[in-house]
């Protein structure tokens, strides 16, 4: 049916083959019907324009009115009809919503059959995925209890359907998420966390993930239904969605509050997402990095616990590593936000060498200007705090004038109070490089420049001066020798 359909039919018009589906929908043969819909359900699955075609002609009413009324074969088959059209667009979930289906996949929940309630939940799921008005129609409806039943049978094909349609409701809105709170589905899903099925588990954490996502009640919710340590686990799994969802269910967590991120800290959490990270490549190591950042932005003791626990040179391997400009700007901001504290931080930031990492990406007109504005950012933030010195002295020869200034401001600040890095820094070159430096009188950068040269005897700062050596060979010209 399925190959005939897609090869003869279609070319000679859609209203015509539809129109001969819908009346073999009404055949008095059960077997007839089944294929009809499973027909109609192929085609609608294909592409939007013949998922269109079943919506205008007046197709689905029949199979709303036959979904109440017929055998579960019939039921499976037009429940994914409805699937096959609602998953194309708002517009063509809305019109599945409009001729009352949403109450009969709902008793479709409750079926004997466990093949019906998978059915109507992939149908349901597929509807609330686009928004928040849709979502909110299918709660509306009685889904949410219902489906919060179907987590707890045994058939994992409906658990994992069940699990995700949850997910694609709580995603849109505060109140949707409590919806699902509210119907008991967290302490569920929780205990599934280590079920071996991976498709499940990464269900399951995506579902936990988008309730934790929108507010701090509600990712303490979450973890008041004792997913730590247990989700630690899954950061080790074999598959990668399941590490991926692990690590974004952690930050969602993470980024609301210190004491939520304390608590993550305290789980052993950063050090198994500093591991994660190390495990894998590409956007599985996404949440894990900015998981990171959020941890460290929230407090000095934070940054700090992540510093301790190495996530500070795995960072500087992604920002190297990683050829996606959206990961290495994740990495960049992490990075911007430990290094941001004290000098202390700074210098656990710039001793990996990340600093001329970020400089370069700040400065190529290969990166994304995301990448671009998360660099320079990250740098500003780390220079302003950074008092190690060797990691700010190649930047006096290669920084553009917004980042140098930043850089001659830390050196400013430092050689007053440190002879030893006052001689280094004449032995080095970088006295004789912030001479040639052209900065505007009265400038912040010819303040800094004079706080620098106001560590130095006068001779010292002559001698580095651009054209000294001219005026010195002037004078050997005009130098006239004692006659013996």
């Amino acid at each position: 049916m399925h190959s005939l359909t897609m090869d003869l039919w279609i070319p000679n018009g859609q209203a015509g083959v539809m129109s001969l589906l819908r009346t073999l929908l009404l055949d008095v043969v059960p077997t007839i019907q089944q294929t009809a819909a499973l027909a109609l359900g192929r085609l609608a699955n294909y592409n939007d324009d013949l998922a269109e075609a079943v919506v205008k002609c007046d197709i689905l009413p029949q199979l709303v009115y036959s979904l109440a009324e017929q055998n579960r074969f019939y039921k499976k088959a037009a429940a994914f009809v409805l699937r096959a059209v609602g998953k194309h667009s708002p517009q063509l979930a809305q019109a599945i919503v409009d001729c009352g289906a949403l109450d009969t996949l709902v008793i479709c929940l409750e079926d004997f059959d466990p093949g019906v309630k998978e059915a109507a939940a992939w149908a349901l799921r597929y509807i609330a995925r686009h928004n928040a008005e849709l979502s909110q129609a299918v709660v509306d409806a009685g889904a949410v209890p219902l489906l919060v039943l179907c987590i707890q049978e045994p058939e994992i094909a409906l658990k994992r359907i069940a699990a995700s349609a949850l997910s694609d409701i709580a995603k849109h809105s505060p109140e949707l998420a409590q919806t699902v709170v509210d119907a008991g589905a967290v302490a569920h899903l929780a205990q599934m966390i280590l079920n071996p099925d991976a498709k499940l588990k990464h269900q399951i954490l995506s579902a936990l993930s988008q309730v934790s996502k929108h507010s701090v009640d509600l990712a303490e919710m979450v973890v008041e239904a004792e997913i730590f340590p247990v989700v630690l686990t899954c950061l080790k799994d074999k598959d990668e969605y399941v590490k991926k969802n692990a690590s974004t269910l952690i930050r969602e967590i993470a980024k609301h509050t210190p004491e939520l991120s304390q608590l993550v800290v305290n789980a052993g959490g950063v050090a198994a997402v500093i591991d994660c990270i190390g495990s894998c490549k590409g956007n599985t190591r996404l949440p894990g990095i900015m998981m990171l950042g959020y941890v460290a932005a929230h407090s000095e003791n934070l940054a700090m616990a992540v510093i301790i626990s190495k996530g500070v040179p795995q960072l500087s391997v992604c920002l190297s590593e990683e050829p996606e400009d959206h990961i290495k700007a994740a990495a960049a901001w992490a990075l911007g936000q430990i290094g941001r504290h004290t000098p202390e931080h700074a210098r656990a930031v710039a001793v990996t060498n990340a600093l001329p990492v970020l400089l370069s990406l700040y400065m190529s007109t290969e990166s994304s200007e995301d990448l671009q504005v998360k660099s320079k950012k990250a740098i500003k933030n780390i220079l302003q705090k950074c008092t190690y010195l060797p990691a700010l002295e190649p930047f006096l020869y290669d920084a553009p004038p917004n980042i140098l200034k930043h850089v001659v401001g830390q050196f400013s600040k430092v050689l007053p109070h440190d002879s030893k890095a006052r001689r280094l820094f004449v032995t080095s070159g970088g006295l004789k490089k912030v001479q040639e430096i052209k900065a505007e009188p009265g400038s912040l950068l010819q303040e800094y420049i004079n706080s620098i040269n106001n560590c130095y005897p006068e001779e010292i700062v002559r001698y580095y001066s651009p054209g000294y050596s001219d005026t010195l060979l002037q004078r050997v010209d005009s130098y006239q020798p004692l006659n013996n």
